[in-house]
């Protein structure tokens, strides 16, 4: 899979995911992890929003992300495990 330009961008951590890392057990350094070794990307429902496919610790997760063309960011919105298909 070919990823877009935005993909190498520096990535920006939103309040809302650092928020959300220690209900969902996981730490900045598990979510870069999850972005190096990430299986797939496809649009959101959100304009402008990307879903992330990835695993950490043996579960799929999916990280939403948002590219910042004018900063030339990779904005994270959120991460969360999902049920393996």
């Amino acid at each position: 899979m070919a990823w877009p330009l935005w993909w190498h961008w520096q990535l920006e951590i939103t309040g809302h995911v650092e928020r959300r890392m220690q209900s969902r057990n996981f730490t900045e350094i598990d979510l870069r992890h999850m972005l190096q070794h990430a299986i797939r990307y496809r649009s959101d429902v959100s304009p402008g929003r990307w879903i992330v496919e990835t695993r950490l610790r043996d579960q799929q997760w999916q990280v939403i992300v948002e590219p910042d063309p004018e900063r030339r960011q990779l904005v994270v919105i959120t991460a969360y495990p999902t049920m393996d298909r």
